[in-house]
C-alpha cells in the first residue's frame, strides 16, 4: 500500500503537533495532499479509471473545507501551510 503508518506518523510528526495528534488540522490537510499528490499521478497513467478520479474530486473537497476552516480561524497558519505545502491559492 502506498500509505504506510511509518508515513503518516512522519507527517504528524511534522504538520501535525505530535505523532499521536491525528486530529489537527494541519496533519488532516498535510495527509489529504500527501493523498491527492499520489492519486494524481495514478489518474494521469490511467485515463478511463472513472472511480479514482471521482475519489480523487472528493478528496480535493474534503482539503479545500479543512483549509477554509483553517483560514477562519487563523490566517497566519494557513498561510504557512499552504507554503509548506506547495498548495496554489
Amino acid at each position: 500500500m502506498y500509505l504506510e503508518t511509518e508515513k503518516k506518523k512522519e507527517i504528524f510528526a511534522q504538520y501535525g503537533k505530535s505523532v499521536s495528534d491525528t486530529g489537527s488540522i494541519e496533519g488532516q490537510i498535510a495527509l489529504f495532499t500527501f493523498r491527492i499528490q499520489h492519486l494524481t499521478q495514478h489518474v494521469r497513467g490511467m485515463k478511463n479509471d472513472k472511480f479514482t478520479e471521482r475519489s480523487l474530486v472528493r478528496l480535493v473537497g474534503k482539503r479545500r473545507r479543512l483549509l477554509d476552516y483553517l483560514k477562519a480561524k487563523d490566517v497566519l497558519k494557513y498561510r504557512e501551510l499552504i507554503k509548506q505545502l506547495g498548495i496554489r491559492k
